[in-house]
């Protein structure tokens, strides 16, 4: 049995996956905000960090994140690979997470994985149980309020 030429390049994709699953809990964003994220998004300022200076696709909310490490890492590895200044090329958001699906199953993880558990994931893995105010997880998940 042979590999189709789709399959041959979602294999390609596989590493841009993984990459993207780390990179929603550690910015918070929608996966429509990653997938309008252009190069003019990323900013570095005065402090030396690099920013993502945004507004957020469904509430139009300014939001300005700090890219920590491994962002960053990810950021600096795929950059200038999507199209027309995008930074990332994002493939359909249903095609995404049934790979992630099949991935997670190979991987033996139990929990069902999509990007948007990824982006959640954000909000409770990391920022509330390091001890970030709910309101400002809120913020920088791009909610209205914290009732969201």
């Amino acid at each position: 049995m042979l590999l189709l030429y789709n399959e041959l390049q979602f294999f390609c994709r596989i590493p841009l996956l993984v990459a993207l699953i780390v990179f929603y809990p550690f910015t918070g964003l929608a996966y429509s905000d990653v997938k309008n994220l252009t190069n003019d998004n990323l900013q570095t300022f005065f402090d030396g960090n690099l920013w993502i200076i945004t507004r957020r696709k469904k509430t139009n909310t300014e939001s300005n994140i700090r890219l920590l490490d491994v962002p960053k890492r990810i950021v600096e590895k795929y950059k200038g690979m999507g199209r027309d200044n995008h930074v990332f090329k994002v493939p359909s958001n249903s095609a995404c997470n049934e790979k992630l699906k099949d991935i997670a199953k190979q991987c033996g993880i139990k929990t069902r994985v999509t990007y948007h558990v990824a982006r959640h994931s954000a909000a409770t893995t990391i920022l509330l149980s390091n001890g970030v105010p709910i309101e400002t997880v809120s913020r920088l998940l791009g909610h209205t309020n914290i009732n969201i």
